[in-house]
């Protein structure tokens, strides 16, 4: 899988804020966007979990840590592939 880094700049007293390490905060960012961006419909369940760094089956499965909700047909899809 070819990637590339776009660099952000973070403004200290956010880090601060967060009480977070620069890499704990990247990660944090990452499965940010990629929350957002599938609830926006921009993204597929499997396109943002590789954005999350993390599994499918994870990403969809943590989506309730920020008040998102898979849609049932992917519930569905996922009890088929793994049941």
């Amino acid at each position: 899988m070819t990637t590339r880094q776009i660099v952000i700049d973070i403004p200290e007293k956010v880090l601060l804020a967060e009480k977070m390490d620069e890499a704990s905060f990247a990660r944090e960012l990452r499965i940010l966007a990629a929350v957002k961006l599938y609830e926006m419909g921009h993204l597929s369940s499997g396109r943002a979990a590789e954005l999350a760094g993390m599994p499918r089956m994870e990403f969809l499965l943590n989506l309730g840590h920020y008040k998102v909700f898979p849609l049932q047909a992917e519930l569905e899809d996922l009890e088929r592939q793994h049941g």
